[in-house]
């Protein structure tokens, strides 16, 4: 009915998942294969002990075991929330004329663009996440940072904040980045300077969350852009489809 509140329950802690979880979590959080990623070099700080997981339902039972409310930084996550921000204030149309949405079979940091157009072949490879957070510079120009950390609070279901470490981290070694920005400034693809779009692109990548925040975020692309614990609309169906 009109003004209903979320759909949101609390999830029996005996429930069948519930149990699955705990089983699951127990099962693996021995593992110690692998390493810290340290390619930006505040991110060689994690703690590799950590390990939670959350599964969020898209009618809003959240099922939560080990460490789901440790934080660490969205990094390449953030790609989709922005695509979707710039989605749903552009609109599809204008966003595709500088973004592509065609597979790449290259790595997602290749300084390469799409022979044809001159343009990221899609969203999720670094060419294409710094020119969407360039649209969102554009679109907001000095507050673009701001108006991408409400999108994303919108969908986790709280206010999130930037790990200003991480962040600093970013912008000092992220000279690869930079070189594919000012291939795309070049190219056309990119309608603002690169320094602006980086600004943008370093600060959501070092958007701080948890295991839960990125639960309900995903929980909420599956409901068609509704947060199932909030209520709140994060984004339009026809923006989550694309």
């Amino acid at each position: 009915m009109p003004g209903a509140g979320p759909a949101h329950r609390a999830a029996p802690e005996d429930s069948p998942v519930g149990a699955y979880l705990r089983r699951l979590h127990a099962r693996h959080a021995g593992a110690d294969e692998g390493e810290v990623a340290s390619y930006i070099p505040e991110l060689a700080d994690a703690d590799p002990a950590a390990f939670g997981i959350c599964l969020v339902t898209a009618d809003g039972a959240v099922y939560e075991v080990g460490d789901t409310r440790s934080e660490l930084t969205i990094q390449s996550i953030s790609k989709a929330f922005t695509y979707a921000l710039a989605v749903e204030e552009l609109g599809a149309e204008e966003v595709e004329r500088h973004i592509g949405v065609e597979p790449t079979g290259e790595a997602f940091n290749a300084i390469t663009l799409d022979p044809v157009t001159g343009t990221p072949q899609n969203p999720m490879v670094n060419a294409g996440a710094v020119t969407a957070a360039g649209l969102i510079a554009r679109r907001h120009p000095g507050d673009g940072v701001a108006r991408l950390v409400d999108s994303y609070g919108r969908f986790a279901g709280r206010p999130l904040t930037i790990d200003e470490a991480v962040r600093s981290s970013e912008d000092a070694t992220g000279h690869r980045n930079r070189a594919i920005a000012h291939l795309l400034r070049g190219s056309g693809a990119l309608p603002v300077e690169p320094e602006a779009a980086l600004a943008v692109y370093f600060s959501q990548c070092s958007v701080a969350v948890d295991c839960r925040d990125l639960g309900i975020m995903a929980a909420t692309l599956a409901g068609g852009g509704r947060n199932p614990v909030t209520g709140e609309r994060a984004a339009q169906p026809a923006t989550v489809r694309k």
